[in-house]
């Protein structure tokens, strides 16, 4: 089969590797329908986060069960699924507390020796505790948003709930990337009364006023924070989603949030922490968040989908064949494209 491979900065590849096969009874194989490129794989495609060469890539993907292990009783051949971005047994302590991503058997799409989720299949262990179908009758055009939910999705709801937003908040959305979008449009979804998207791309403002964004501020840095005080009568956001993870975005997070709000932090983190505890402390500011358990997420976002009540697919702007995926890459990096779904 085809798939995704790094074989150092700037270098991504598709190349010819062995087939998805079971490998344990609790597996499964997906043959992937949609895939896409994430933020956090540019880490890599930069040479920031170190990979082997050769090392499959990718790590969000929905498709079709094309196989089964004889211990797997939730999915089934011909069904359509949605793969969070981490596999999970579903049943280890971890899992019970919702806390997947932290599975003792679990693990990352696209880790030394597995399959990454931008190829033609995937083999899929734990299937059980990780996939999730969709309902067979579902609109094959709801395909982009159920792929938001296997990432993006799930991981800008990690940070609305990590920063506390509940109807009546004031929330600032740190980050124009599709995480910081759709950490937008999961504040508006529980209610926010004030959104304020800060990002300088008009493009990408067009998505978050799309997704609910009542405000948008393109300045950076002292005066981005200035912008964001003036906004809020001084007092600054209720809750602040962090969603880029470098030491300048948690400065500006930690300049808008207002004494005794929240930040709920999703940004993989890349640099300098940048976080004074003395200051948290004075000013009773409280920080939550980390990598998003989806799967936790997934079974009421997934919902929202099928009802109409929630639409994701909009961070997705250009869709390129598995082949192509290297233009993919330097789209994305370029900032030409907001994020590239690929289709094997």
């Amino acid at each position: 089969m085809r798939a995704t491979t790094i074989h150092g900065p700037g270098d991504i590849r598709v190349e010819d590797v062995p087939d998805a096969v079971l490998a344990e009874p609790t597996d499964a194989v997906v043959r992937v329908e949609l895939a896409c490129v994430c933020g956090s794989d540019l880490w890599a495609y930069r040479g920031v986060s170190k990979r082997k060469p050769g090392q499959r890539i990718g790590h969000e993907f929905v498709g079709e069960v094309v196989d089964v292990g004889s211990e797997v009783t939730s999915v089934r051949v011909g069904d359509r699924v949605i793969a969070p971005f981490t596999w999970s047994d579903g049943t280890c302590e971890y899992c019970a507390a919702g806390v997947q991503t932290s599975c003792r058997r679990g693990g990352i799409w696209g880790q030394t020796g597995h399959d990454g989720g931008q190829g033609e299949a995937v083999r899929v262990p734990q299937a059980d505790g990780t996939l999730v179908a969709v309902p067979r009758d579902a609109d094959a055009k709801l395909l982009p948003a159920f792929l938001s939910l296997s990432d993006v999705m799930g991981t800008g709801h990690h940070a609305a709930l990590s920063a506390g937003v509940v109807p009546g908040s004031v929330v600032a959305v740190v980050g124009d990337g599709a995480v910081g979008l759709c950490g937008v449009l999961a504040a508006s979804r529980l209610g926010a009364e004030r959104v304020i998207a800060m990002g300088r791309h008009e493009d990408r403002a067009a998505v978050a006023r799309l997704f609910g964004a009542t405000d948008q501020v393109s300045e950076r840095g002292e005066a981005a924070v200035q912008r964001v005080r003036e906004l809020t009568g001084g007092l600054g956001a209720s809750a602040v989603l962090e969603c880029v993870g470098t030491a300048p975005s948690w400065e500006t997070a930690l300049g808008i949030v207002r004494d005794g709000g929240r930040i709920g932090y999703v940004g993989v983190p890349h640099g300098p922490d940048g976080l004074s505890l003395k200051d948290l402390f004075n000013r009773n500011v409280g920080v939550g968040g980390g990598v998003a358990p989806v799967r936790q997420y997934l079974p009421e976002l997934l919902a929202d989908v099928l009802a109409g009540r929630l639409d994701p697919s909009p961070v997705f702007d250009r869709t390129m064949p598995l082949e192509d995926v290297a233009d993919a890459y330097r789209a994305m990096e370029d900032r030409k494209a907001l994020k590239v779904v690929v289709k094997p």
